[in-house]
């Protein structure tokens, strides 16, 4: 994707590099007009960033790998960009093409005021033009954050660590284009809505739904950062 062209390779992942790219913010990176920014600069003293998810109002699902009744593929992301509980940081303008093949993942550090709630994060290529492409996308339980298997809930406010898989992808971005991650805490109908409660979402009711504080640390300690398998050439 990104150059529209096949290619072979002996295995996969193809040969690439894992590179990481960091968040960072002054403390206000809500909706991509706030101050998100993404590079391979590791972080030093940050803020951190915040939003609330209300499971009554969750981000609605716009393309990728979706279900039937929903738009599927690629899809312009701008009007999801726009919601508060959508945190947004994005890279300069790519000097040159940078090819990625592989397997990709978040390394989020977060804490959240219910004991169990669900992170998402979603891989954009932001045109020139301003059209902002969903490339991959993917969830993690936080009840499930270690095993599928054995539910560990939250203790809320505490800054815990969680692994999101974005799944493999093959895709250039092109130069004059942004790498951008969105993170938020529901992509609903692709994902069920987590009620922020220790019910399980699927056999829960409305009183069981609350709101959750949901707070994306990314500093020294808390290194946040998206790793990208950068293609090699």
């Amino acid at each position: 994707m990104g150059e529209n062209v096949w290619k072979e390779a002996k295995s996969w992942p193809p040969a690439h590099t894992p590179v990481h790219y960091y968040l960072h913010s002054a403390g206000r990176a809500n909706t991509r007009m706030g101050d998100g920014t993404l590079d391979t600069r590791a972080p030093a003293i940050e803020p951190r960033d915040s939003f609330v998810y209300d499971p009554f109002d969750p981000v609605p699902t716009c393309g990728g790998r979706s279900m039937v009744g929903v738009p599927t593929g690629v899809e312009d992301q701008a009007e999801v960009e726009e919601r508060q509980d959508v945190l947004v940081y994005t890279t300069a303008r790519l000097a040159e093409p940078l090819a990625i093949a592989g397997p990709i993942t978040l390394t989020l550090h977060a804490s959240s005021s219910a004991v169990d709630t669900d992170f998402t994060a979603k891989l954009v290529d932001v045109e020139p033009s301003g059209y902002c492409a969903n490339i991959a996308e993917g969830i993690v339980r936080a009840r499930y954050r270690n095993s599928r298997e054995h539910a560990e809930f939250l203790e809320p406010g505490k800054v815990t660590q969680f692994t999101i898989d974005l799944w493999d992808v093959a895709h250039t971005f092109q130069a004059n284009h942004c790498i951008r991650l969105e993170i938020s805490s529901s992509n609903f109908p692709r994902f069920d809505r987590n009620l922020n409660s220790k019910v399980t979402p699927a056999l829960g009711s409305a009183a069981d739904a609350q709101k959750a504080v949901q707070q994306i640390f990314h500093d020294a300690q808390h290194p946040s950062h998206l790793t990208l398998p950068v293609a090699q050439r």
